[in-house]
């Protein structure tokens, strides 16, 4: 509706709207979006830029954006012609995740309607605007959810990491300029423009600006996804769309703030939490994708942290030699935590050995793997000890008996 209207104020003015509108990237990682987009070169050297959608929502615990993709596709397209059109790129594709079959099939309809409809193709609109759109899927490889990997992927390569520099913005997808967004990062690009920057930054503390869509999976009596504004306190959000904790605030244990990479946070850290990017960030974990596992007092927690060591293990793609040893590393030595067969000094081995993952990969998985077990050496390391202590004299102790 009036899309031609808002193409037809400009490149400069879309890019304007959606820096002031303080929307920062929904992937997890939070990059302001308007300032990503001005990254692309204004004037073309010859070669083409691209628009690059991630949908490879491979997050463990993350299943925000297939809501778009199944119940309102059209958002997301709409939103692909504007940001292609504010950057320059005449062609996008949606790089979606292997086994989001109905999703595709939705999402590949919603496509076909929009061509045949002059939404999207030649004159797009009727904005004199020529846009094309591609669905691509993977085959279910959550290291193409990293952008470089992606665009590896795209290209028909193995998914792996590229360095960088060079980034996306000076070569992308086939070496031209690209910009890889989120599906929702995208998909509210219409309705900010539509209803105006100052509407979505009034929601929110300053920096976390804007409406997001959240999930609460585990230990709540209403698991959902649903949209609600950035900064509410996580006690509100787990009440007021989860239906409160299963038995009671009192029996929450822990939460993983945003999928399956966030450091863990316990109870006594969350009576005052606020959900967003910089509170999450000031308290050793991270907002990530907004998506919420709840857990509470029956949880083992240290197997549930091994479990995740277990899925980055077996998700590296091998290229960087920190990652490719040390998840398989880390998952052994948890493995040996969870029944309490390891020594005790091995606990401070462990996070020795995440310190020298984090940040000496090419990207963010040796992070992601290092991080929840950051978290539990930090918050639950007494129930590990504890654990050690009950296999070697045969005796529960109280945290163990838990």
């Amino acid at each position: 509706d009036g899309t031609a209207g808002i193409l037809g104020k400009g490149r400069d003015w879309i890019i304007d709207e959606m820096k002031a509108s303080g929307l920062r990237g929904r992937g997890g990682a939070g990059f302001p979006t308007g300032l990503k987009w001005s990254f692309m070169p204004k004037e073309s050297d010859g070669r083409p830029a691209y628009l690059v959608i991630n949908a490879d929502e491979s997050e463990p615990a993350t299943c925000k954006d297939r809501e778009i993709m199944r119940h309102d596709p059209h958002t997301l397209i709409e939103g692909a012609l504007i940001a292609s059109f504010a950057m320059g790129a005449h062609t996008s594709y949606i790089y979606i995740r292997g086994e989001y079959i109905r999703e595709r099939e939705a999402l590949q309809a919603a496509i076909d309607e929009a061509y045949d409809a002059g939404m999207i193709g030649k004159n797009a609109c009727g904005s004199g605007w020529d846009f094309d759109l591609y669905l691509h899927h993977g085959a279910g490889a959550y290291i193409c959810g990293e952008e470089t990997s992606l665009l590896e992927s795209l290209e028909g390569k193995k998914g792996m990491p590229r360095m960088k520099p060079p980034f996306p913005a000076g070569a992308g997808l086939y070496g031209c300029p690209t910009t890889v967004n989120n599906v929702e990062s995208i998909a509210v690009v219409p309705t900010i423009l539509r209803r105006g920057a100052s509407w979505f930054s009034g929601f929110g503390r300053k920096n976390n600006s804007g409406t997001k869509l959240m999930g609460l999976t585990g230990h709540v009596n209403t698991p959902s996804v649903f949209e609600e504004e950035m900064s509410l306190s996580v006690r509100e959000i787990i009440e007021k769309h989860g239906g409160g904790i299963r038995g009671g605030w009192d029996n929450l244990k822990a939460i993983i703030p945003g999928g399956a990479s966030c450091p863990i946070l316990p109870k006594d850290k969350l009576e005052d939490a606020i959900f967003d990017f910089d509170w999450m960030r000031e308290n050793k974990s991270s907002f990530g994708t907004g998506c919420m596992i709840v857990m509470d007092q029956n949880t083992d927690v240290v197997k549930a942290v091994w479990r995740l060591s277990k899925f980055f293990k077996h998700e590296s793609c091998g290229q960087c030699t920190p990652c490719r040893e040390g998840t398989g590393w880390m998952m052994r030595v948890m493995d040996r935590l969870v029944r309490g067969e390891a020594e005790v000094e091995e606990i401070d081995m462990l996070l020795d050995v995440t310190k020298q993952v984090e940040g000496h990969t090419i990207c963010a998985l040796g992070d992601a793997a290092a991080w929840p077990i950051q978290g539990l050496i930090r918050h639950f390391r007494g129930e590990i000890e504890d654990r050690i202590k009950a296999k070697k004299t045969g005796r529960m102790g109280a945290m163990a008996a838990e």
